[in-house]
């Protein structure tokens, strides 16, 4: 799970401040030799097919099978990946299969607040907490978070961000930066009303961190119960990580010319700055490239053995992982300038609005972080960080957890996460939303 700066090597360099015809070819270039290989992926499906039918008798033949799987290699890595499904129909609450419905219940251009409305047959005799999982805008959808959502449906009710894909909001839609990051996250809490808990996975850790202490600094009264950091670069001063020594080494002024273009058409983002999916996806498939190879290599074996469940495992995660989006060049410079290159918040030179950003204003909002003991991307020590940010709140509400054995990517999916990370997660919510908070500030 990269986090905003992503994980690339070295771009084609644009020029930093040049005129619109010559920062769009570099994407242009992409859509053209994209659209170019489109008669070969045809010509590829049908041979696919025709290898694939029982009827004919070279479908069962060691020559046969090789075509058909090397047509499909050829197709999975030669397409653009959609945006994935869910796939969360039902989850098991106090022992019974429920039905899950999913709902939008709050939009704006740049991302849409979900709701998995579990279809109870009966009503809970107790209501269970109510959780806002902020997900990454670092490239991938919200969907890599399927195994995060799936783990708290038994016991929550859960929402999640649904960020959009910036190449598909027109420029009439207006611009989204870090600022509006923090302003969406705080409209999204006000629209839940309260009585809810906030967990932000990786990179939104510092926008939540800074809408709940806007919040805090309001006096709002929708400000959540608990607040839970996973994973997040609050402080990258703290045992820095390369993707955080890179930030440091090159400056904002790198990232501007390597990595911003524009959206070329016919989409509907045309002429949008932004920091495109496929650059994205260079950096996240050059930093493993052997790795990759194999793994297409033991995909083409399996196709040809007949290895139905392995294949089946590798769709199943390059679906996922190969689906990317756009983020937007004002967006991705802010946050990169901010929190990487100048550590603002730590410094307490962070600004929102034209004010300053204060943790220390936090006073009702419970406090958990919570690190991965090999994570290489947020290094240890950089989410505990919050804790010397956030003196207002009582020790009694606080926790720090380091859960032994994980990189990142395990701080929020797999067994441990499942195991070990999610009770202590819902007995920390529990325990704040029981807990008499300290007053507001005044």
């Amino acid at each position: 799970m990269p986090n905003v700066i992503g994980e690339f090597g070295r771009p084609p360099e644009l020029p930093a401040e040049v005129s619109p015809a010559m920062t769009t070819p570099m994407y242009w270039f992409y859509e053209l030799a994209h659209a170019s290989l489109n008669p070969a992926r045809a010509f590829g499906d049908v041979t696919k097919i025709m290898f694939q039918n029982p009827l004919n008798p070279w479908t069962h033949t060691e020559l046969g099978k090789s075509i058909a799987a090397a047509c499909e290699v050829f197709e999975r890595t030669t397409r653009r990946y959609a945006k994935p499904e869910w796939g969360l129909d039902s989850t098991e609450v106090l022992g019974v299969r429920t039905p899950i419905e999913i709902e939008s219940v709050w939009e704006k251009p740049f991302c849409r607040l979900l709701y998995f409305n579990r279809l109870h047959e009966r009503p809970l005799r107790h209501a269970q907490p109510r959780v806002l999982i902020v997900a990454p805008m670092s490239g991938h959808y919200a969907t890599l978070l399927r195994g995060t959502v799936e783990a708290f449906l038994p016991t929550h009710d859960v929402y999640i961000t649904d960020w959009s894909d910036a190449r598909m909001v027109p420029l009439t839609d207006g611009r989204f930066d870090l600022d509006d990051y923090v302003d969406y996250v705080i409209e999204m809490l006000q629209h839940l009303g309260g009585n809810v808990h906030v967990i932000a996975v990786c990179q939104p850790s510092v926008p939540v961190l800074a809408a709940v202490s806007v919040m805090e600094a309001a006096s709002d009264p929708f400000v959540p119960l608990s607040m839970t950091l996973m994973g997040g670069p609050i402080d990258t001063r703290s045992n820095p990580t390369a993707v955080n020594n890179l930030a440091a080494e090159r400056g904002i002024d790198w990232f501007r010319n390597h990595v911003i273009t524009k959206v070329p058409f016919p989409h509907p983002g045309f002429m949008r700055d932004v920091y495109p999916g496929f650059l994205q996806l260079n950096g996240f498939i050059s930093m493993n490239l052997d790795r990759h190879m194999d793994a297409h290599k033991n995909l083409f074996n399996h196709l040809v053995q007949g290895d139905g469940d392995l294949a089946d495992k590798h769709r199943d995660f390059y679906d996922e992982y190969l689906a990317v989006m756009d983020l937007t060049a004002e967006y991705y410079l802010q946050t990169v300038d901010v929190v990487f290159v100048k550590h603002s918040l730590p410094k307490g030179e962070m600004m929102h609005r034209g004010a300053r950003v204060d943790p220390s204003k936090i006073r009702r909002t419970a406090l958990m972080t919570v690190e991965g003991e090999n994570d290489d991307i947020s290094g240890i020590g950089q989410t505990e960080a919050t804790h010397r940010l956030c003196t207002s709140i009582p020790d009694e509400r606080r926790v720090h957890y380091v859960q032994k054995g994980v990189g990142h990517y395990g701080v929020f999916n797999g067994s441990r996460f499942r195991s070990e990370i999610v009770p202590r997660i819902s007995d920390f919510m529990v325990s704040a939303a029981n807990a008499k908070p300290a007053n507001a500030a005044e």
